[in-house]
Order: C-alpha cells, then structure tokens, then sequence
C-alpha cells in the first residue's frame, strides 16, 4: 500500500515512500511506489471553481467546494523541472507504466498551452485553412482578455472582434473555396451567421455588457468550428492494413456519460458531454464507441478517483479488459499517437521510443478531463476498455511538459460539466454512456455481430 500523503504540508524525505514518475496502466490503478526513488511525492489538486450545473442535479441549493493551498512541495518540483507521480491505492506491479524520461527543457518552457478542450477539438480537425483560422485565432482570444479586469478587458475584446471581422470579411471567399463541395451550403449558412454574429458582439462590447462577451464568444466559436468540419470532405487517410477490421471512427461523435454520484450531499448526479475524435484516433475511439454500443460501461463503476484521474472500464471477474463474445479472448487495440504536422498517427510505440521527444501531440494532455486508454506497463498495444480523464492544474504544466503526451493514446475531451469530475468518488455508478451524434461514422461495428 502506498503510504499516504498530507495535504497540507511537504512530505519528508525520511519518513515517506517516495514515487517514481509511472503513469497509468491496466489494473485498479494507475501508479505505484517504486523501490527508492528520491523525488517528492506529488498531488495534483484539480481546480474546481466552476459554477457550471447545466444537466448536473445538485443538493441543498449551490454547490460547494473544498480544496487546499498548492503544496510546497510542488514547487520544489517545477522549479527543478520535475514532474512527479501520484500514488496508487495498490503496489501490483501490473499497476504502472514504464519509466519515462524528462523532457528536453526548452520543450518544457515552449509557448502557452491551449487548455480549452473546444479549442483543442478546433485545431486538431485535419484542415489547411489559413483564413478560417485567422479568424478563429482572434475569437479564442477573448478568453485571456476577459482575464484583464476593467476597462483594459474590454478594449483588448473589442481588438479581437474587430480582428476576427476583419479577417472574415477579407478572407470569406477563401473559406467558401474550402469548404468540401458537398457541404458548402450549410457552411456558407453558418458564415452568415457568423457574420451577424460578430456584429452582435461588437454591439455587447460597446455597451460594455462583459457578462454577456463569454456566452456571444462561445456560440461564435462553435459557427466557426462547424465551418472547419464542413471543410473535411472525407476521412483524410488509410488506417494500417492490420486495422483496418476493427471498429474505427471515421470522423467525430459526442456521447452523453451520466454518473450516479452516491455519498455527496451537494452533487446527485451529473451528465458529462464527451466528444471523441476519431480524425486523430480511429482506432480508440472507435473501440470505445463500440463498447459504448454494447452497453459494456452501463452500470460499471468509478474504480478510481484520486484528483489526478477518474478511471473505470475494468470489468469483473479476472479479466482487465472486454472480452469479445465471438473470439471468447480480450479485444485489445494499438497504441495509436497522432503527431502534429504528420498525415496519420503513428501505431504502436510511443513517441520516445520513436525518438521524437520534442514532437507535439495532435491530442495533448493539457485539458482538465482529457480522456484516454489506460494500458499494460510494458506493452504498447494492450488497451482494451479502461480509460481514464485526467485531472490537473494545467497552469503547473506548460506546453509540451506533461509526461503523459505521447505515450498514452487520447481520443475526446470532456467538453461539458469538465469541472465536476472532481466530485467523482470510487463505487460512483455510471448509470449509462449514451451516443447523441457521429454514429454514422463508425465503421466495422462488433456490436451489430450476432454473438
């Protein structure tokens, strides 16, 4: 049993196990101690400020939360720029991941890292528009401007909508020239509303109405990424020969999770919006689409909750992943990494071991509630159907830095009610995980097989 760390102080480096940097694997969970490593032990302690309740039942009126200041010992860490793991509930040694190397620190201190799991879904859509995203770029903006207090925030938003206006008025004809022939009807309809859009905004921040920028913001957003996937006309490349009889997701679709949260007397239970991304993952996220449809996660529940990830998807009895009714053997998948800049993602090893250490990952680990495919320690192609979101303070983690990038396979991103997995508690029930879009794009589906 790993020996179990204050919240509220450093640990001693006398008096504690100390834990080596190992990610999570198959098991019950994901990290363990390892012998005599002489690191500080690490918490990542969620940030839950959200006031977010859309689909989410709440108790006794508003939700409260609790959390304590960042540990010393964090500080410590980043300042010898170390990134250090959690400890587990168990010491299996199926319980953890191989060893992995620090990053290069110019990696380490490279550009801000988007964290918004809508931007992130945004830039990894397999386009080459500069003039959509020019004007996308201006509109993600407002986030940081809405940071700056006062009037210095809203004249830095008014920049980026006259910005953003701009570069949609000048580089319309471009846009419609991308947009695949068979949906460029319904593009040039959302560019009008775009249009109008702006303006709208443009009139909310003259009348210096700064509640109202944010909700404007989102919807324009959503217009602009609804442009950029009517301009992918079909699915941009050959999955590997080897996988191609798998069930694969050939675009994107979005499941409904709905959690029964027991023992919280502020939170009853809560509906989070994933969407998963098949462009970057076929592979994963086609098999857990499937097992979506097989109904495999209905009534299964949260098997770990640590505030550095929620994970589930390990059924009863001695096997640790799905087992497929027509072969009677674990259905296992590759690892499958998709790197930015590159026309498919590359399949069964990780990007260090590739010696791609300062490669960016199309899908990186930098949203709270990234979700992705836990696996064997010392075998890359062993996912099956356990998968974790992963909880963190991205602010302590800069672009590039997580160690998790590139040897885990993401495949969505929790997009709505992120904040409230940290509520989730081990013995919660996933009362079901419902598809609400892009069922169309899966393709090879073992759940229509009889058996």
């Amino acid at each position: 049993m790993s020996t179990i760390i204050s919240f509220n102080c450093c640990s001693s480096l006398t008096d504690s196990k100390l834990i080596n940097p190992r990610i999570p694997t198959k098991g019950s969970s994901f990290l363990s101690t390892h012998k005599s490593f002489s690191w500080w032990n690490r918490h990542f302690l969620p940030k839950c400020t959200s006031q977010k309740h859309v689909q989410c039942q709440l108790q006794n009126g508003q939700k409260m939360r609790s959390f304590s200041l960042k540990e010393c010992a964090i500080s410590v860490a980043l300042a010898a720029g170390l990134i250090i793991g959690m400890p587990s509930l168990d010491s299996s040694p199926m319980a953890y991941a191989a060893n992995p190397s620090l990053p290069d620190l110019s990696v380490l201190i490279s550009g801000p890292p988007i964290k918004d799991p809508g931007a992130l879904l945004r830039y990894a859509l397999p386009i080459d528009n500069k003039a959509i995203r020019e004007v996308q770029k201006p509109l993600e903006d407002i986030t940081e401007s809405l940071k700056v207090a006062g009037v210095r925030g809203l004249d830095s938003v008014e920049r980026n909508v006259k910005q953003a206006s701009r570069s949609l008025k000048q580089g319309k004809s471009l846009i419609i020239s991308g947009l695949a022939e068979s949906k460029k009807d319904h593009g040039v309809e959302l560019l009008d509303k775009l249009e109008i859009g702006m303006e709208e905004l443009q009139q909310i921040v003259e009348g210096r109405n700064r509640d109202a920028v944010a909700p404007k913001q989102k919807e324009l957003l959503k217009y602009v990424g609804d442009v950029e996937e009517d301009m992918v006309d079909s699915f941009p490349y050959e999955v590997p020969e080897e996988y191609r009889s798998m069930p694969l997701l050939k675009g994107r679709a979005a499941v409904d999770m709905k959690v029964k949260v027991k023992d919280n007397p502020n939170l009853e239970e809560c509906v989070f919006h994933i969407v998963l991304d098949g462009y970057n993952a076929p592979v994963t996220a086609g098999n857990f689409l499937d097992l979506v449809q097989r109904h495999f996660y209905d009534g299964m529940e949260i098997q770990r909750a640590d505030g550095f990830v929620v994970q589930t998807g390990d059924p009863e009895g001695p096997a640790e992943g799905f087992i497929d009714p027509s072969t009677e053997k674990t259905r296992t998948i590759p690892l499958e990494i998709m790197v930015d800049g590159e026309k498919a993602p590359v399949y069964g090893s990780t990007l260090e071991e590739l010696g791609l250490y300062k490669a960016q990952t199309k899908l990186p680990f930098n949203a709270f509630g990234t979700m992705a495919m836990a696996r064997d320690e010392f075998e890359n192609n062993s996912a099956s159907s356990q998968v974790f979101w992963l909880l963190k303070e991205s602010e302590l983690t800069p672009s590039n830095a997580n160690i998790l990038d590139g040897r885990y396979a993401v495949f969505g991103y929790v997009t709505e009610n992120e904040d409230f997995l940290a509520d989730l508690k081990v013995g919660d029930v996933i009362e079901s995980i419902q598809v609400v879009s892009g069922l169309e794009n899966l393709v090879n589906p073992s759940y229509k097989i009889a058996g």
